[in-house]
């Protein structure tokens, strides 16, 4: 990959991001609504709301492969979740049909399987179930990339991001953690491997406490460094200090993402 496009640049994960891409690919092209408050001299902005078709189409002028953060990263309204995380999206893939980018890695969450319980170890396989707007859209983010590889010939790789950060902050965390290099390696399999078509991982280090099953994103060649279990002792002295929800301790997506607006029956579902 000789020119990369990194959209979502100005938030908290692309911010992260951009330092430890650059390194590795000196031709990183920045993209966001605004620019980052801190962009160097060294840095290339672009910047294009998602919504805007041809501006993300003007964005991906000359691009190689794609690291596609850029969008609505928490729950929120239909309409915003619809316009950042939908139309949004499926104009960053066209743009990437139209303009001949070769890879695309899709910045996917856990939330696409919220509400498996903490209780079931899942795989890639297991059946999705998102716990918001935002999960829902994630999943769409999915079905596109697989379409657009085996319609398109753009190789996609989906990554289910659990939670980016320098170490697992409670107990859910100790479950989900991604160290940010950890992040990296998963980034440059998906714009670098030969022959990758499309391929679905857990983006997750080395979690002793992992709800998730992640072999297949070893079968491709990751090798996580970060180890959440390091942080435990911390993580779960931080645990006891939040406040108890029956909801979101039980399924995998946590609070506020299956909890809020929930009215289903709880003890019902446990039954399922």
């Amino acid at each position: 990959m000789k020119r990369v496009l990194l959209t979502g640049a100005s938030g908290g994960v692309g911010t992260r991001l951009r330092q430890l891409l650059k390194p590795i690919y000196p031709d990183l092209i920045l993209s966001d609504l605004k620019a980052p408050a801190d962009l160097r001299s060294d840095e290339t902005f672009i910047p294009a709301d998602l919504a805007d078709a041809a501006a993300i189409e003007k964005a991906c002028e000359g691009i190689d492969g794609i690291v596609h953060l850029g969008g609505f990263s928490v729950e929120g309204p239909w309409e915003t979740i619809l316009n950042a995380n939908i139309i949004g999206c499926y104009n960053l893939f066209e743009a990437a049909r139209k303009k001949g980018v070769k890879r695309v890695v899709f910045a996917s969450s856990n939330h696409v399987m919220g509400f498996h319980p903490r209780s079931t170890k899942i795989g890639i396989e297991a059946v999705p179930m998102p716990d918001t707007r935002y999960g829902l859209s994630k999943l769409f983010g999915e079905g596109l990339g697989s379409l657009y590889a085996h319609k398109h010939d753009i190789g996609v790789l989906s990554i289910r991001i659990g939670n980016f950060g320098d170490k697992p902050l409670d107990e859910r965390r100790l479950a989900i953690w991604l160290r940010p290099d950890d992040l990296v390696q998963l980034i440059r399999l998906g714009l670098e491997k030969p022959d990758l078509v499309y391929e679905v991982v857990y983006g997750m280090s080395d979690n002793k406490r992992a709800w998730w099953d992640n072999s297949h994103a070893l079968s491709l060649g990751y090798k996580p460094g970060g180890k959440s279990e390091d942080f435990a002792a911390e993580a779960l002295e931080a645990q006891k200090k939040l406040p108890k929800d029956p909801v979101g301790d039980y399924f995998q997506g946590g609070t506020p993402f299956c909890s809020a607006e929930f009215n289903n029956d709880l003890e019902k579902l446990k039954k399922q």
